[in-house]
């Protein structure tokens, strides 16, 4: 490999940058034609060819379109030059805590012949690439260049020189990847820096950053009809221009991508086929580790401070439990990569804040109700927390139903709930109050027609009946229809999914310690959280995690069972020193058909006794 030239990649990635460029030069050239035709017509004048009252006229018309077309030009110009691109929400790493990986990664750059990255950043995610942060709204670091600090007088800037993009790597890659693994993975990341530093494709690829920061400011809401008008156009001709090179510039990173895979094909060829396996790997603990390890903690306010930790004990546990892992533990003898960092217990403390952050919408900082939680702690903090806060919601909204019966005490039981969604076989046999008669669950208030279909206590704001989006009643709504359910468990599950709606709406969300936002956020105070990991629970959804909830809070008073975190499937219980199944099915019977036969039958034999009071705080 002699340069850029001799690879096909890089050169399909430079004609299309050229493309690209073209309807730049195009888009300017639309913009000159009223001024170049002001100028023919003023030499028209000026040489008694063009002369009368139309020709003046035309001149001056011709003149004050030109005049505004070009004031446009210069204004679009100016926001697209000036408009901040998007940056990723990373972890910035100093070399200062990481020289080794600094060193890897020089050493890198030097074996591929690229220019090195100018700095490293982690992000809690399963991916690597590079990001251009050289715009000034980024503040890019200042580099001086041959013989600045040899220039006379005080007070000069030094002359800036073009800095070599931001290489990004996924934090859970470090954590689960040994170093020869790391160094495979990321060997074509690093050496997309080549075509990065050719003038072209640079050029190309700030003017479409350029051209999307741009649509997020005419997105920006406006007040004043002017400016609402000046941002219409502005968008307008953003996407005009952004949809004549939306083809050019994807092929283009394709001739990038291309090229750089073709100059990493001689560093650590073999071993990169290793490492591909390594990295679908870390990507399912990862995400296993986020949506039932981390997310029910974030629910509670607590944040796990450990889970790039985390992902190497799901991941471990995954080969503890499927044979075709086996050889994965294997690895863990080498050294991994983290150890190329000086702190990896404070950059993993940084990378699980950011993920919460970014996966849940979290406060940007620890705060009272925005705290740490290490692994070690989170069966007490988190699981045990999880069940009763699930539990007193459970009765809360159960006590909006309707009057307690009489048969059951104050204090919270699971025969309560079993009681409740227990559907009657026959009215005759129904259990039967003193003091009302025939016993009906849903109290006095359910028997009036539609009394009941609201929880008493619910606002009329958080009313779930209409959909704002679709304007569909939930009786309309296909998603519930397919929901199988009695109907006290449906009136149950629409008490709770209100209930949870209005805790939600309650908390704020990417507020600081003070209540207000963060001055300047590298996602630019967009909505959060930016990933969400999963769409919200469905009411049975709901209706279900509260009911296993209170049957584990159940075994745990009454039974001696204890709160545990399984890496793989998050919070579980267990019961008599092993872990309980088959617990989920028998609570759906329950729910769905109203038999409360397969769950009280597994409560017997588990020694949970559901007439005895929990403890819901």
């Amino acid at each position: 490999m002699t340069g850029i030239g001799v690879e096909a990649g890089a050169q399909a990635a430079r004609s299309r940058a050229l493309a690209v460029l073209r309807v730049r030069g195009r888009a300017l050239g639309v913009a000159v034609l009223p001024a170049a035709a002001e100028v023919i017509l003023l030499a028209g004048a000026a040489t008694g060819h063009l002369v009368g009252p139309g020709w003046d006229a035309a001149r001056w018309a011709v003149g004050v379109l030109a005049v505004l077309v070009l004031l446009a030009t210069a204004g679009i110009a100016l926001v697209v030059a000036r408009a901040r691109p998007a940056m990723t929400p990373t972890v910035p790493v100093a070399e200062e805590s990481a020289p080794d990986l600094y060193r890897m990664v020089r050493d890198l750059a030097e074996r591929l012949a690229v220019p090195a990255p100018s700095a490293i950043a982690l992000t809690p995610d399963c991916d690597s690439w590079l990001e251009d942060r050289t715009h000034p709204a980024h503040g890019p670091p200042v580099r001086t260049g041959p013989g600045a600090a040899d220039l006379p007088g005080e007070g000069r800037r030094p002359r800036r020189v073009p800095a070599a993009p931001v290489l990004v790597i996924g934090s859970p890659f470090l954590w689960w990847m040994r170093v020869g693994e790391l160094r495979a993975v990321i060997a074509p990341v690093v050496a997309g820096t080549g075509p990065s530093a050719q003038p072209d494709i640079a050029a190309a690829r700030r003017f479409v950053r350029g051209l999307d920061a741009t649509l997020a400011v005419a997105a920006t809401p406006r007040r004043g009809p002017l400016a609402r008008g000046a941002c219409a156009v502005l968008g307008r001709v953003a996407r005009l221009l952004l949809g004549a090179c939306r083809e050019h510039a994807a092929q283009m990173e394709r001739g990038v991508a291309a090229a750089a895979a073709e100059r990493a094909q001689t560093v650590d060829y073999g071993l990169r086929i290793v490492a591909q396996e390594q990295v679908g790997l870390a990507y399912a603990g990862w995400d296993r580790l986020l949506t039932r390890v981390a997310l029910p903690a974030w629910r509670m306010g607590r944040w796990p401070s450990r889970l790039d930790a985390g992902v190497v004990a799901a991941l471990t546990e995954l080969s503890r439990r499927d044979r075709l892992a086996e050889g994965f533990t294997s690895r863990l003898g080498e050294r991994p990569a983290c150890d190329l960092l000086e702190e990896p217990g404070s950059v993993d403390e940084a990378t699980s804040l950011l993920a919460a952050r970014l996966f849940h919408g979290g406060p940007a900082g620890p705060r009272a109700d925005w705290a740490p939680v290490d692994w070690q702690s989170y069966p007490e903090e988190v699981v045990d927390r999880t069940w009763r806060a699930d539990a007193a919601r459970l009765h809360r909204v159960l006590d909006s139903l309707g009057p307690r019966p009489a048969r059951h005490t104050a204090a919270p039981t699971l025969a309560r709930i079993l009681d409740h969604l227990t559907e009657p076989t026959d009215p005759a046999t129904e259990p039967t109050d003193p003091a009302t008669g025939p016993m009906d669950p849903a109290g006095p208030a359910a028997t009036a027609p539609g009394a009941a279909l609201v929880p008493a206590r619910i606002d009329a704001d958080t009313d779930a009946d209409t959909d704002a989006d679709t304007g569909l009643t939930a009786a309309d709504d296909p998603d519930e229809d397919d929901d199988p359910g009695t109907e006290r468990s449906a009136l149950l599950a629409a008490g709770l999914s209100a209930e949870v709606a209005r805790e939600e709406n309650a908390v704020p969300r990417g507020a600081t310690a003070a209540g207000q936002s963060p001055p300047c956020t590298l996602w630019d105070g967009g909505a959060l959280p930016l990933v969400p990991l999963q769409p919200p629970r469905t009411a049975r959804e709901l209706l279900t995690d509260h009911i296993t909830a209170m049957v584990c809070c159940a075994a745990v008073d009454t039974a001696g069972a204890v709160p545990a975190l399984d890496w793989l499937d998050g919070p579980s219980l267990l019961l008599h020193g092993e872990r309980a199944a088959d617990l989920t099915p028998r609570v759906l019977s329950l729910i769905e058909e109203g038999d409360p036969g397969p769950l009280r039958d597994w409560l017997a034999a588990a020694g949970i006794r559901p007439e005895k009071p929990i403890r819901l705080v």
